[in-house]
């Protein structure tokens, strides 16, 4: 019986857990665009990949700055020979043979000690080295910025599809309730022998094809939070729910011109930034490719302490040391030519640097000119879809009016609410692609922007 109250209490408390995770994961956080681009610059993960890159290239930078530091060491060892060691020219016999005659000497237990210290006085490498390390420090910090500029264009473009996707779930359903009461007045009308069969199947037809879109809009919204659940680094089952609204601009003046599209770029692109010190960073390369052909000098100092006895007996044994100074000086004569070639490649890839960066600077006149452009376009296309919406809207009005009458055909009162429907839908996504071609423009300035 004792067991099978536990059994129930334990059963009992794992539900209540798991009930209790299931409202937590249920409850849905409030996000707006400002809060889920804070998240993502902190929590995204590619962000924190590239990051880390800068905490690794810190380590590089260190690792670089310790050729230039002393290095220091001890060993120690201890041997036991099972005969003694030989000694060859030294023996005891007086063989006339031709070979070498030998002996043995010494004790079978051997120790010994050693503590050295090197300090580098000279070697070319090791400044480019450092300077080059310094400036893969900055590229990886360069390298993050340009991610977080990516990054936030993406969350923000996304944001604001979804709010999109929101206000066209909105016109559909609008447009649904309008065919849905065409439908109830169509079926009214044939009931009373006032109106065509044809006209209440063309409305059902209507109604049915509204429901597809609404579905595909729906999915759409889901799968765009989680791309934002994605970016911010959220809980994929944490539900989400956008709080800002999107705003529909009465007036939008183009701001952007070119040439200020481009100065920006060339000031704050990180991505360009990073090639510029890649060119530094090659002519590091070659000078450290070249160091390997100069003479390098080191300091140098070691204390050794060796003994031997038998039987382990190293309490009572002799201890004598060996400490000595000395500088050793390195010229590189011939090395296969493999030097040369490496100064050759480092050349070479300078040249390429060089290359990439002008190519880099063109196809930024390219982009910066194919962004601005995007934003005149979307600009007008909004004048332009405003006024169709309103015309459309007008004409649905008229249409209406006129089918009250039984003056306009129930085909005619169709195609103008349709056209209505259209109309919505076609501003709506004027105005995502004018606020998305503004979001192009910043993220090509290199700016992250709010």
């Amino acid at each position: 019986m004792t067991l099978k109250k536990a059994f129930i209490y334990t059963s009992l408390v794992f539900g209540l857990i798991v009930l209790l995770s299931y409202i937590a994961s249920a409850q849905s956080r409030q996000l707006s665009l400002k809060e889920a681009l804070s998240l993502t610059l902190t929590n995204n993960r590619e962000i924190r990949i590239s990051s880390l890159d800068v905490d690794r290239s810190e380590q590089l930078t260190q690792v670089a700055k310790s050729a230039s530091l002393p290095s220091a060491g001890v060993s120690a060892q201890i041997y036991h020979y099972f005969y003694e060691a030989p000694f060859f020219g030294i023996s005891n016999t007086g063989s006339s043979s031709d070979k070498i005659a030998y002996d043995r000497f010494g004790g079978r237990d051997q120790a010994g000690a050693t503590a050295w210290i090197t300090q580098p006085v000279y070697n070319a490498a090791t400044k480019p080295g450092i300077i080059q390390a310094k400036l893969q420090e900055r590229q990886s910090r360069l390298s993050v910025i340009d991610k977080q500029t990516d990054i936030a264009a993406l969350l923000k473009q996304t944001y604001i599809r979804i709010l999109v996707l929101h206000e066209r779930i909105k016109l559909q359903n609008e447009s649904l309730a309008r065919n849905e009461k065409a439908l109830q007045d169509a079926k009214s009308l044939l009931a009373q022998g006032r109106a065509l069969r044809v006209d209440t199947l063309r409305a059902y037809t209507s109604v049915k094809n509204l429901e597809p879109d609404l579905l595909k809009l729906s999915l759409a919204i889901e799968v765009g939070k989680q791309q934002l659940r994605t970016l911010t680094g959220l809980d994929s089952l944490q539900e989400i729910e956008l709080t800002d609204s999107l705003i529909l601009p009465e007036n939008v003046p183009v701001f952007f011109k070119e040439e200020e599209v481009y100065n920006e770029a060339r000031v704050h692109r990180a991505d360009l930034q990073s090639l510029d010190l890649q060119q530094q960073s090659s002519d590091q390369q070659i000078r450290i490719a070249a160091a390997a052909m100069k003479p390098s000098i080191s300091l140098t100092a070691q204390y050794l302490i060796q003994t031997q006895t038998n039987k382990f007996d190293y309490f009572n044994a002799f201890y004598p040391s060996t400490p000595f100074v000395g500088a050793q000086f390195s010229v590189p004569i011939f090395n296969g030519y493999s030097n040369k070639a490496k100064v050759k490649k480092a050349q070479i890839e300078k040249d390429q640097s060089v290359i990439r960066s002008q190519q880099a600077y063109e196809e930024l006149r390219s982009t910066v000119k194919q962004a601005v452009a995007n934003v005149r376009e979307t600009a007008a296309r909004i004048q332009t879809s405003d006024n169709v919406k309103k015309t459309a809207r007008l004409s649905y009005e008229i249409t209406q009016y006129r089918y009250a009458k039984a003056v306009a055909s129930r085909l005619e009162l169709t195609d103008a609410e349709l056209a209505y429907t259209q109309a919505q839908s076609n501003y709506l996504e004027a105005v995502y692609d004018y606020l998305s071609a503004n979001i192009e423009v910043e993220r090509t300035m290199g700016v992250i922007g709010n």
